[in-house]
């Protein structure tokens, strides 16, 4: 758990209870040509088009202001689409009859009301739902809230915990979809454990998870397929196996400015990094070949998709950077 726990990295959430995934339905979220503008021009998505599958967790990624929160907010009707649509199953959220049996959805753990307690906001839920009220103690102990700590107002809750109550809710109704917008934020290191295991559990008893995350080493554990955001703009999709094997080419030289110089020279196209690697789509042959011919002593040569998922980022959303921070 995030600080102000002090059992927190004690804790192991048990086996979430309840009816079982894989016997309810095969959900499957899909996007088309989902697009939201703001007055004078200003789109914030632009033609987004992708499916997050059946069984599987999907990583939403992009940097700050890319457009990921916009279109989580627009696929659970808290913000309207200027054209296209997002839905489950076919159905938009908002035509849903109970929405949270279907979605379970985690957007912002601040938003959650700070004069009540965490049991509180359960009840409601499960009030709401119609769900039986032992549905919120199942809860409490699944997120590994203490008796204290769920009779706590959230407003003397950390971070860390009012994450783990905002999972809660979402899974509350026992949904078959999950929609997170960076449900790691304050989960310190176990916290974090906890919930990547939780969430491939999840996805392994046949739920559907729709994840952003701007902690790219989780996303690189947990996710089966990726979605890259930037400006608006799908900038690459498809599994993570695939998308990490067309990453292209890693490589270091004694002289790097040489490097990209001759690279340059030989038409290919490159991103220089601040550790002095250079990336380009190129094989690494063709990158050995040029170094060769122009005599120099290369100190790294390997295939990108060794560096994971940081390297491909970086690399797709170049353009699309602000101050060169990914989020």
């Amino acid at each position: 758990m995030g600080s102000g726990s002090p059992q927190g990295q004690a804790r192991v959430a048990p086996r979430c209870v309840g009816r079982s995934i894989a016997a309810t339905m095969l959900s499957m979220i899909t996007v088309e040509s989902l697009t939201k503008t703001y007055g004078r021009g200003m789109t914030a998505v632009d033609d987004v088009s992708f499916t997050a599958a059946t069984g599987r967790v999907t990583g939403f990624l992009g940097p700050n202001g890319a457009g990921k929160s916009t279109t989580m907010r627009i696929m659970v009707g808290l913000t309207p689409a200027t054209s296209g649509t997002a839905t489950v199953d076919g159905r938009r959220f908002t035509d849903l009859p109970n929405p949270g049996r279907d979605v379970g959805v985690l957007l912002d753990a601040s938003a959650q009301h700070a004069g009540r307690t965490g049991r509180e906001i359960l009840t409601l839920a499960q009030r709401t739902m119609g769900l039986p009220r032992t549905r919120v103690q199942e809860m409490l102990d699944l997120v590994s809230l203490t008796e204290d700590e769920a009779d706590r107002r959230v407003r003397n809750y950390s971070l860390g915990m009012r994450q783990r109550l905002g999972i809660g809710a979402a899974l509350l109704g026992d949904p078959h979809v999950l929609i997170l917008d960076e449900p790691a934020n304050g989960l310190d290191p176990a916290g974090i454990r906890w919930m990547r295991d939780l969430l491939r559990g999840y996805a392994d008893r046949g739920g559907t998870v729709l994840l952003s995350s701007h902690l790219l080493h989780e996303i690189e554990v947990i996710a089966d397929d990726l979605v890259v955001i930037g400006k608006g703009r799908i900038v690459a999709r498809g599994t993570k196996a695939d998308l990490l094997a067309a990453a292209g080419t890693v490589v270091r030289a004694r002289d790097s400015v040489a490097l990209a110089a001759a690279m340059e020279g030989a038409g290919l196209k490159i991103t220089a990094h601040a550790d002095g690697s250079v990336h380009t789509d190129a094989s690494s042959d063709r990158v050995g070949e040029i170094a060769l011919a122009r005599g120099l002593v290369l100190t790294e040569l390997r295939a990108a998709d060794g560096a994971g998922l940081e390297e491909m980022f970086l690399e797709l959303t170049a353009d699309t950077q602000r101050e060169g921070v990914a989020a």
